[in-house]
């Protein structure tokens, strides 16, 4: 559960904006993560991290999902 992370740990506002800005707006907000733009789909590993937040897209970039530590 994201709840556990300390700091920021979810960014609904950032649906529909671009993902390498969405990125950036992330890891200022949360110094202690590291925001990864993936395509939406991409298979990913199930481990939850405090300090990885996935920042989904689509082909055009645009964030898809909410991003949320872990």
């Amino acid at each position: 559960m994201s709840s556990e992370c300390p700091g920021k740990n979810s960014w609904p506002e950032l649906m529909g904006t671009n993902g390498d800005y969405a990125a950036s707006v992330i890891e200022r907000e949360n110094r202690r993560v590291d925001a990864i733009v993936i395509l939406d789909g991409t298979p990913v590993t199930a481990d939850f991290r405090c300090d990885r937040v996935r920042v989904r897209v689509d082909r055009n970039r645009i964030v898809v999902k909410v991003p949320t530590a872990g």
